[in-house]
């Protein structure tokens, strides 16, 4: 299985960042995600799913920051389009993302239960995406935790692709 997300000069366009324009973004938060192209799944796959970390966040929160998770894709999907998280053309069910857990607290779905753009404060972060091809659906709600997400997936991985994102600060 391969993934791909289009770069702008080696690095994730700033529409999908924290340089989106002022109505892209919620709450200082980036909301349109970016569009992925997803080629040779393997035979066998009944769902996908995605999960959008960023490891380089451990130095500055103490943890990998949750940006998107996903689930239920269809596997004949071929691409996700641009803005899927908010204007749903691809079903999926959402994860929260971290500012939903109680760090941060915030309870509104819109941007907790969504795609939840790179910010690095620091330096380039690489972001790391990963779909997952399932030989299952998973019994998954919308507003479903990380972890809910990796217990259900644990025995029904099929194949995981991933793509690393670059994303300026």
């Amino acid at each position: 299985m391969d993934i791909r997300v289009p770069l702008t000069k080696g690095l994730l366009a700033d529409k999908y960042s924290k340089y989106a324009a002022k109505n892209d973004i919620l709450d200082g938060k980036p909301i349109v995600s970016f569009p992925i192209q997803i080629t040779n799944v393997p035979e066998g796959a009944q769902s996908l799913a995605l999960t959008l970390l960023d490891w380089d966040a451990v130095p500055v929160s103490g943890f990998p920051w949750i940006h998107w998770i996903a689930a239920n894709i269809a596997p004949d999907v071929t691409e996700i389009p641009e803005n899927n998280s908010q204007q749903l053309r691809v079903a999926m069910i959402q994860g929260r993302n971290s500012i939903a857990g109680g760090l941060i607290g915030n309870t509104d779905h819109t941007s907790a239960w969504h795609y939840n753009g790179p910010n690095p404060p620091d330096k380039i972060h690489n972001y790391h995406l990963s779909v997952f091809a399932l030989d299952t659906q998973l019994a998954l709600k919308d507003g479903f935790w990380l972890n809910e997400l990796q217990d259900a997936m644990r025995g029904h991985i099929l194949e995981t692709a991933e793509f690393i994102i670059p994303s300026k600060p």
